[in-house]
């Protein structure tokens, strides 16, 4: 949500890449509903694995909640941690406050570009 939200919103000046350290195998169809709500289609995106490079190559690191230290390498750069809920298991209402929480705080981090 947080990619999608970023990439919408700063139009190719700046780009966000959303990755996991433990990513499902398909993107959960509550939060696909949920930001088609919004009018983002996520449908056809699929979950990545947090690398190495990719942390090393990024501007700034933000761990939606990395819930395990020990696993999470964005633990060995400097990482803002906003930690926030997981949606996976959510009702529909509880993505929607997820996904609207996410989308304030990506509004917050544009006005800072």
């Amino acid at each position: 949500m947080a990619e999608a939200f970023f990439n919408q919103k700063t139009q190719g000046k700046a780009v966000a890449i959303s990755a996991g350290t433990n990513p499902a195998a398909q993107l959960n169809p509550t939060v696909v509903t949920a930001m088609r709500e919004s009018g983002i289609d996520i449908a056809d995106k699929k979950p990545k694995l947090l690398t190495t490079e990719m942390l090393e190559s990024a501007d700034r690191v933000i761990a939606m909640g990395c819930d395990v230290v020990e696993a999470c390498p964005a633990t060995f750069f400097p990482t803002e941690d906003w930690g926030l809920d997981d949606p996976e298991g959510k009702s529909i209402e509880g993505v929607r406050q997820i996904r609207d929480e996410i989308e304030a705080r990506i509004d917050g981090l544009v006005r800072t570009i």
